[in-house]
């Protein structure tokens, strides 16, 4: 079989599986088994590929019908233009999120401090401390997740990227599993919010593969936000500012806890797709 007629096959057979995007899908499995970039694939169409080769797609192409996340498949992500390293141990990092490390970025690097102190706040996968850490070499950056397979995925991570002697991970729930003394510059969060009863609604992508404690935001969602803006101000150094990723329609009911919490200034950001998605604070 040519990597032409795979391709038609395999997407014929996704497509009745209900995946979206069959054919993109396709191709970045099989560009995956023969270790060649996606456009490439059609430079080689009349190729015959040898059962070492189709037996491996075979399988994950069925993995992929059964709903499997495509990065699950692959082991990775892109983030922010940076490899990421994936499992069933974390959130997978989504482009929303995007917004948020180029926001904190740019705070980040706009504060006036010499050697500013960042933490991320549920890591999950590291790619908001990675990406931080990366774009502001004079920053240090802290990340805590409760999840100890969620903490050894981003330490895996932040090796990867050379980054362990920057970014300092602890394990534990929220600002309790963090040394007495410390002090930020920044808080950036991309925490659990979906409301609990939402959950065996989502895509099955999500609903079967993300570890519910990194989707359960509690009954509306919005549990983590009250921590954050009850507990967050007192972790932040005068001056300091926290940034947080939140779900459709939830802006006004999260800037209003940290209005009431008595934060400064709050701004609310919207994503490349247009929607409300990040909510910007600063210690009063």
């Amino acid at each position: 079989m040519t990597v032409v007629e795979v391709i038609q096959r395999s997407t014929e057979f996704l497509q009745r599986h209900g995946v979206e995007s069959p054919r993109l899908q396709v191709e970045l499995l099989l560009g995956h088994v023969l270790k060649l970039p996606r456009l490439r694939l059609y430079l080689c169409h009349d190729r015959v590929l040898l059962p070492s080769e189709l037996d491996p797609l075979r399988t994950l192409v069925k993995r992929r019908a059964s709903r499997e996340p495509l990065q699950h498949l692959v082991g990775s992500t892109s983030f922010c233009g940076r490899e990421i390293r994936v499992s069933p141990a974390a959130l997978i990092p989504r482009p929303e999120t995007e917004t948020l490390a180029e926001l904190a970025v740019a705070a980040l690097r706009g504060l006036p401090v010499g050697a500013p102190v960042a933490l991320d706040f549920g890591t999950g996968t590291g790619c908001l401390a990675i990406h931080l850490a990366a774009e502001c070499p004079q920053a240090r950056l802290h990340a805590v997740d409760l999840s100890e397979p969620a903490l050894a995925l981003a330490r895996a991570n932040v090796s990867a990227h050379g980054l362990t002697e920057r970014v300092a991970l602890h394990l534990g729930d929220g600002f309790g599993a963090l040394p007495a003394g410390l002090g930020f510059d920044l808080i950036v969060s991309n925490p659990p919010y979906i409301p609990a009863g939402e959950i065996a609604g989502l895509q099955a992508e999500v609903r079967d593969f993300d570890p519910h404690s990194a989707l359960d935001g509690g009954a509306d969602g919005l549990d983590f936000y009250r921590r954050l803006a009850t507990e967050g101000s007192a972790w932040l150094n005068p001056g300091g500012g926290l940034f947080a990723e939140f779900g459709d329609g939830q802006e006004t009911a999260v800037s209003a806890l940290f209005s009431a919490a008595g934060w400064g200034r709050i701004n609310v950001h919207r994503d490349l797709t247009g929607k409300p998605r990040v909510v910007e604070v600063w210690r009063a």
